[in-house]
């Protein structure tokens, strides 16, 4: 991929890790992670910065070093991830639609949860 797509990717990413602060049912690590991730590739400029903010910092550096994960973490997301998995059923989604969407967001939890802890 090429710097510039990359550092959408990390725009993007960390907007909606933003958004997903205020949005109860939508979770932020993945997005702040994935964020670190792209940066890394295309921005090294941000990636340090989130690397070395006082808060998400040690999250930053625990998955970028280890793959790693505190456990809070991990339950807050599997949560936010099963609480969107039943907003889902409320929405005008067909049913194959909900289906495919609880689905993906089944396996992601469970590999989130399956990542070491810190």
């Amino acid at each position: 991929m090429l710097p510039l797509a990359w550092k959408l990717v990390a725009i993007v990413a960390l907007g909606l890790a933003a958004l997903a602060t205020v949005l109860p049912v939508l979770p932020s690590v993945p997005f702040l992670l994935l964020a670190a991730v792209a940066a890394g590739h295309g921005w090294p400029w941000l990636e340090g910065r989130l690397a070395h903010h006082p808060q998400l910092g040690p999250l930053v550096r625990g998955w970028r070093e280890h793959g790693a994960l505190p456990r809070a973490i991990k339950a807050a997301a599997v949560v936010s991830l099963a609480v969107s998995g039943v907003l889902v059923w409320f929405s005008p989604a067909q049913t194959w639609l909900a289906i495919g969407i609880d689905a993906a967001l089944a396996a992601f939890g469970a590999w989130l949860w399956m990542r070491p802890s810190t």
